[in-house]
């Protein structure tokens, strides 16, 4: 059951440092009305209040795939995503070299029914399958683009049922050449654990 904050609900996902917002929904003759994101409910869930440096969107057509990624720590980029349109499975996994849960995954269906987000700390992998057409995903990021800094794992090496056909999904370039984890890992390039969960102590730290 999630713990409940003014606005909205919670829950810790399988991966440690991930979390599923659940907003409450207010609904009358003219449409809906909801908190997508409050500080507070982050900070209760994280006790951590990141900065929000930069917004992405994304529009993808159903079986786009999108991820595995991650970012070298520190500083790392922790997300705040949300569906606002159609449907995605929203993918996290512990990619962190050293993790007591390294390789676990989680999935949680976004879309714009529930309207659910699911917050992913710095050091883990992320990525998602659009399942609708036009699934329009909007990413609030902690740092912004820095491409040397930024990797990837096959989205097909991570233990997830992406659906019913893998030769049907759509990769990029870049994410189909992507290393799988275990490569990945014996190139040295995924997160250290150690390093990670220090940065993350720094930011609990300063509140």
């Amino acid at each position: 059951m999630g713990v409940a904050v003014p606005g909205m609900t919670f829950d810790a996902l399988a991966v440690p440092g991930a979390w599923v917002f659940t907003p409450r929904q207010h609904r009358d003759g003219r449409g809906v009305f909801l908190e997508a994101f409050t500080a507070d409910a982050l900070h209760e869930a994280t006790g951590r209040r990141p900065a929000l440096e930069q917004t992405n969107c994304s529009v993808s057509r159903a079986g786009v795939l999108r991820g595995i990624h991650f970012s070298d720590v520190p500083p790392g980029q922790a997300k705040y995503i949300s569906c606002v349109r159609g449907a995605i499975m929203d993918v996290v996994v512990d990619v962190r070299a050293g993790s007591p849960t390294f390789g676990v995954v989680d999935a949680v269906r976004l879309d714009d029914a529930e309207r659910r987000a699911v917050f992913v700390s710095e050091g883990l992998g992320h990525g998602f399958v659009a399942l609708t057409d036009d699934a329009t995903v909007m990413y609030q990021c902690s740092t912004g683009y820095a491409p040397g800094r930024e990797h990837g794992v096959h989205p097909l090496s991570v233990d997830v049922d992406w659906g019913p056909d893998p030769d049907a999904l759509v990769l990029s370039a870049k994410d189909s050449a992507a290393p799988t984890l275990s490569e990945a890992a014996e190139q040295g390039i995924l997160p250290r654990y150690d390093a990670v969960m220090e940065w993350i102590a720094l930011q609990e730290a300063r509140g």
